[in-house]
Order: structure tokens, then C-alpha cells, then sequence
């Protein structure tokens, strides 16, 4: 993995569940705006708004609980990547301990049509630069 792109997240309230730590459906929220965000900070200089980004697959692992107030760090990077879709790696943590990690597929879309779009070099470039 080459160095990833990091957000920090502060627990509120209403990531809480009734087990008084934060629900897994948050994980998944959580992973849409942290790939939303390294999308947005990668093409900060050129937007590319005929463009979007939808899910196909999610994976995630459960590992540690988080707790309202804990800070956690999400870190993501992007892997395998051709045709229309996309691989999305994303662990959570607190501290040094992991708490989640994820792998989603995402599939580019038209932001017009709506129908796939072939991933060109110029996305691919932004998307795993060169070494």
C-alpha cells in the first residue's frame, strides 16, 4: 500500500446503538464520505463533474468497538482498478488499534447517463499514481 489518505472522525451521539458503542451501519456511512473525500482532495484541481461514483459491493470486518468521543482515523487507498470499476480499501482505527477495515467496489458512472464509463487513463492516473 502506498501511503494513504487519511480523515479524522470524531464519535457523536448518533453513532451510538443500544449496545453503547457505534453501530455498524455507521462503518458504512463512514465509508461512503471517506472515499467522497479523497475523490474530492484528488481531483481538487480538476474536478471531472461529468463523473460519479456508485457502489456495487461492500466488505467489511468488524475487529474492535469505537465509543462516543473516541477520535478515529479512517485511511483509505484505492486498489485494483479496470473496466468501470474501482477497489477501495478503508481501515478504521483508534489509536494503533483497528477497529474495522473495509473493501468496497465502485463502479463509474456517466453523470448524465448514468451508464458505466470506461475508466481512462487520465482517472486511472489520479486514482493510482506512479510510483
Amino acid at each position: 500500500m502506498d501511503t494513504p489518505f487519511k480523515v479524522k472522525i470524531k464519535i457523536e451521539s448518533i453513532d451510538i446503538d443500544n449496545l453503547n458503542h457505534v453501530n455498524n451501519a455507521v462503518y458504512v456511512k463512514w465509508m461512503d464520505n471517506v472515499a467522497r473525500e479523497h475523490w474530492a482532495f484528488l481531483t481538487k484541481d480538476n474536478p471531472l463533474e461529468e463523473f460519479i461514483w456508485v457502489v456495487s459491493r461492500h466488505e467489511i470486518d468488524y475487529k474492535n468497538e469505537a465509543f462516543l468521543g473516541d477520535e478515529i482515523t479512517a485511511k483509505t487507498w484505492v486498489g485494483n482498478t479496470r473496466g468501470v470499476t474501482s477497489e477501495r480499501f478503508i481501515e478504521f482505527y483508534k489509536g494503533t488499534v483497528l477497529l474495522a477495515k473495509s473493501r468496497t467496489v465502485w463502479v463509474l458512472l456517466n453523470a448524465t447517463t448514468f451508464k458505466p464509463a470506461r475508466i481512462r487513463e487520465n482517472i486511472l492516473n489520479l486514482l493510482l499514481p506512479a510510483k
